[in-house]
């Protein structure tokens, strides 16, 4: 019988196999040669698949090295590291092979106590690095780049085949260093080129604090609070700032978490506690081992006063992370009125582990709503939809970002109305009604539900579809997600 392969690359393949095999499961098979009932019964793959499958990864492997135009570039260890990639990226958008060289600028950038960047959080959109927020105060926001941007270049290199965590590291560097990033604008399919110089960008998370005005809000006292990411002191400003509301007379609130990307998991389950009763679960862990999965993450024991005043939770499309987070526990516990869009779905845990110089990141983990729903892929669908066009979250961002506008832009925003604040407005002044009318029936006003009931949480309501002036366009869908979630995630 004519071997499978000549005897020079037996013998170089020699060792490559005899560790797969010793890896593999002992075939578990009954005389006949057919696999066990116990086999099947147990769920697992039968152990003759797996030694076929490696067997057909290296006779394509040695087809490659004996065929492919460039020597240089088929050693084993370019084929398998390659493998790897392929391997991991098919997957899920989060999960990645790291190169030596990205391994290792990664460890010497997390030890750094402040990477300097652009202002900027991107994400992989299918296979294109898409801009999915941007930081008011920093150079990218100063040079016009918008949420919803893609990035076809940064500097020479294609941003084609990168993965996330690359192109993460070729936007940060030393502050005063100049990047250049080569843009598509999807919602006027323009190509932008524009120079930008690094620099530590330091942002209030919490913004744009205030009553909203008798247009939105007729005779009510409705507060806004808009909470652009979640850091170590989100949780301390946004206290601070329900606080001068409420000393303002505010009745209910609107808090906006869209184009919110997340970031600390636990500043997003203190901020769930500034408007829950304390110690109440509000996110669980679950990987596959269940005995390896963490206690419920709770709400802080600490809490100065309770806030049961009515409240609506803004979010879209590029809502991920911890303010699905917030955002489903919320509605979970029936405590906020969710309005706007369907939100990314991103709620996984990553790990790294090292390997030989380089390492895997590896979804481990999921994250669920205190209903026990997993955001991750299916996001947080809200109980009123409301959607913008494209041009309508064009002018949206400006309005956020108006001390750095051009004249032009200025122009654009008189006519511009926020159509999903005015839905939350609107649920706002129901509740408000309602209450005052049950108050009126009582002689007193009943609190706002802030736990679940005893037999658990109901399902949330059906979404409640806007029918006045819809869009003539789809709304965008600019697909966040980091890296890494959360426990220590930085913009790009």
């Amino acid at each position: 019988m004519k071997p499978l392969f000549p005897t020079p690359i037996r013998s170089g393949l020699f060792t490559l196999c005899l560790a797969t095999v010793a890896a593999l499961p002992a075939r578990s098979q009954d005389p006949g040669g057919e696999v066990t009932i116990r086999d099947l019964e147990a769920g697992q793959e039968a152990p003759n698949d797996a030694y076929t499958e490696i067997e057909r990864l290296v006779r394509i492997m040695e087809i490659v090295r004996e065929n492919y135009v460039d020597e240089q570039k088929v050693t084993y260890r370019q084929l398998i590291d390659h493998a790897l990639e392929g391997m991991l990226a098919g997957l899920d958008p989060h999960s990645q092979f790291l190169f030596p060289k990205v391994f290792e600028e990664m460890r010497e950038q997390t030890e750094e106590s402040m990477a300097a960047g652009v202002g900027i959080t991107v994400s992989l959109e299918g296979n294109l690095l898409t801009i999915i927020a941007v930081q008011k105060e920093g150079p990218a926001a100063r040079s016009g780049v918008i949420a919803g941007d893609q990035i076809l270049r940064i500097n020479d290199i294609s941003t084609e085949r990168s993965g996330l965590t690359e192109a993460q590291l070729l936007l940060q560097g030393e502050p005063g260093e100049t990047l250049r990033l080569t843009l598509r604008r999807p919602s006027t399919q323009e190509l932008l080129e524009v120079e930008l110089l690094r620099e530590v960008v330091r942002e209030a998370t919490v913004q744009g604090p205030q009553l909203l005005p008798p247009d939105l809000a007729g005779e009510r006292r409705i507060g806004y609070v808009r909470v652009v990411q979640f850091n170590g002191p989100t949780s301390r400003d946004l206290e601070l700032a329900l606080d001068a509301l409420e000393k303002e007379g505010m009745q209910a609130l609107v808090l906006d978490l869209r184009d919110n990307p997340g970031g600390l998991v636990q500043s997003a389950v203190e901020v769930c506690g500034l408007f829950l009763p304390p110690s109440t679960p509000v996110l669980t862990m679950e990987g596959r081992d269940p005995a390896r999965n963490p206690p419920p993450f709770v709400t802080p024991e600490r809490q100065l006063r309770p806030r049961s005043y009515p409240l609506a939770v803004l979010i879209n499309a590029n809502s991920a992370s911890g303010a699905e987070l917030v955002a489903g526990a919320l509605q979970d516990l029936r405590r906020a009125i969710i309005t706007g869009e369907t939100s990314f779905g991103k709620g996984s845990v990553q790990t790294i582990l090292p390997l030989d110089g380089a390492a895997l990141r590896l979804t481990t983990a999921k994250y669920y709503t205190p209903g026990h729903r997993t955001i991750h892929e299916n996001g947080v669908v809200p109980d009123i939809v409301a959607a913008l066009t494209p041009a309508e979250e064009r002018l949206l961002r400006l309005s956020w970002n108006r001390e750095n506008l051009s004249p032009g832009e200025e122009a654009e925003l008189p006519g511009f109305r926020d159509r999903q604040l005015d839905r939350a407005a609107d649920a706002l002044k129901a509740a408000l009604f309602f209450l005052a009318q049950q108050e009126a029936s009582t002689g007193s006003g009943p609190e706002a539900p802030t736990g679940p009931p005893s037999d658990g949480p109901d399902e949330p309501p059906p979404p409640v579809q806007e029918h006045e002036d819809p869009p003539s366009q789809e709304p965008s869908t600019g697909k966040p997600g980091s890296a890494e979630d959360d426990p220590a995630r930085d913009p790009g």
